[in-house]
């Protein structure tokens, strides 16, 4: 006699009462927390709980019964499957208030230090088509619901598109992506139906083995328009699919491609071939204009991170005698933005293209008190660098998403500049390492800036100053 099959429970109205910080929703039900994905709060739902523990359930959403005064119909075929624009269906006021929201409850729990109310976030003008750069995979299967399970030819099931979330080895096949231009669009669908006319081989996660892996579209203020293919192997094949790019896309600007034959996706530490161009583009922020190359970090909403760096730059109050430190500059964006009042400015990177791009945008904005050095942030700041480089009045900090090393955290509180100005994409990390400085700072100012409209993603600009 074969096992039975369990059955998940089902929680009948169920109310929606938040948004959490990971883009999925809040109920409770009993003594826990359930959270639901693709509803909005205000909603109430039946919903089916297909993972339990201790103190909360996953669900997922079966029935709407009433409906949030607070949704939007989304505008993208693939919501509710892709994992990229989770609050799509909820109108963008109230995605800005749980924005907010979120930099508030993790200063409270996690920082558990005093602060000053949070000013207003700043929205973003675009809420579509606002990324200046997208990256769509190659997958030898592609996500296929249970219609074309049925249907599908098995042997073409390839896909160009966004990994699920849990889902290494599937894409889910983009037929429009919302979040950046047409032109992008229409380069991915004509790539991917070359590949297919000429029988190339997509990539597969498990195998490790196929020829087109990645394509990176990158566009510019300036109307530059920059895009790398990621090949998985070594193949005389490369050079008729640049030559058709090239062709089919005249208004490519700069067009590259990597040979990735690793196990990962990063591409940061491999030689980029530059097939036409000039092998990056240029930004423009204010007065200042930035090369940008394949490889580097670059804010992926331009319009909204002259409103971040805006802020940044007002927080630092810099004065004409303050040597100001940038940490993890990038391109050195912050760096040259801080330059223009600073006395000097020392900035350090660890991914050495993009200092290189920064040096040389020094040089083409005629910025000569600005200094770019290479290397990991836990190994370069220490006491002989300050040594060598003058002690900051100001440190600038703008970490990736996991924070700040502790001995990162340290050194700057050994170094004690009379401001920190605190840029980060992960208000839970910067409350953590904002709640270790806080016996010789206080948080002065609170400013988020929504940089990335329908995820729950979230940019905050906080200042602190030495006590007395």
């Amino acid at each position: 006699m074969g096992k039975k099959k369990k059955t998940n429970q089902i929680i009948e109205n169920l109310n929606i009462l938040g948004a959490g910080s990971e883009g999925v929703c809040i109920g409770r039900y009993e003594d826990r927390v359930v959270f639901v994905n693709n509803v909005v709060p205000g909603d109430v739902a039946d919903v089916e709980v297909y993972k339990k523990r201790h103190s909360y359930y996953l669900a997922r959403p079966l029935t709407i019964k009433q409906y949030s005064e607070k949704r939007e119909t989304p505008r993208c075929e693939h919501f509710g499957i892709c994992g990229g624009c989770k609050w799509q269906n909820m109108q963008y006021q109230y995605q800005l208030y749980y924005k907010q929201k979120q930099v508030y409850d993790n200063f409270i729990r996690i920082g558990k230090f005093r602060f000053p109310d949070i000013n207003p976030i700043l929205a973003s003008d675009k809420i579509f088509a606002y990324r200046n750069k997208v990256e769509y995979t190659f997958a030898d299967r592609r996500w296929l619901t249970k219609e074309e399970l049925e249907t599908a030819d098995m042997n073409n099931i390839s896909g160009v598109g966004f990994h699920l979330p849990s889902v290494f080895d599937k894409v889910l096949d983009i037929h429009y992506c919302h979040l950046h231009d047409q032109t992008g669009n229409e380069i991915r669908d004509s790539i991917k139906k070359y590949a297919l006319e000429h029988g190339f081989d997509f990539y597969n996660a498990r195998s490790h083995e196929g020829l087109l892996r990645n394509i990176i579209i990158r566009n510019s203020v300036c109307g530059d328009l920059m895009v790398i293919m990621v090949f998985g192997r070594q193949d005389e094949n490369i050079v008729p699919i640049m030559e058709y790019l090239h062709t089919t896309f005249p208004q490519i600007s700069t067009l590259s491609y990597v040979v990735n034959e690793k196990m990962n996706d990063n591409i940061a530490d491999l030689q980029v071939h530059t097939f036409f161009g000039r092998g990056y583009m240029i930004e423009q922020m204010e007065n200042l204009q930035f090369k940008v190359s394949p490889q580097a970090f670059y804010q992926t909403n331009a319009e909204q991170a002259l409103k971040l760096y805006q802020t940044a730059l007002r927080m630092a109050d810099i004065k004409s005698s303050d040597v100001v430190y940038d940490l993890y500059t990038g391109t050195g964006t912050i760096a040259l933005f801080m330059a223009r009042t600073a006395k000097k400015v020392v900035a350090v990177e660890y991914v050495e293209s993009a200092v290189a791009d920064a040096k040389e945008n020094a040089i083409m904005n005629n910025i000569q008190n600005a200094d770019f050095f290479a290397g990991d942030m836990k190994d370069v700041l220490n006491e002989d660098f300050v040594s060598s480089h003058g002690h900051p009045d100001v440190i600038v900090t703008d970490p990736p998403r996991a924070g700040m090393h502790p001995d990162v955290v340290n050194t700057i509180l050994q170094i004690r500049p009379k401001r920190i100005v605190y840029v980060s994409c992960n208000p839970a990390t910067q409350a953590r390492d904002i709640a270790l400085m806080m016996p010789w700072y206080k948080v002065m100012e609170i400013q988020p800036v929504d940089m990335f409209p329908h995820t729950h993603h979230v940019e905050n600009v906080t200042k602190l100053e030495l006590n007395q």
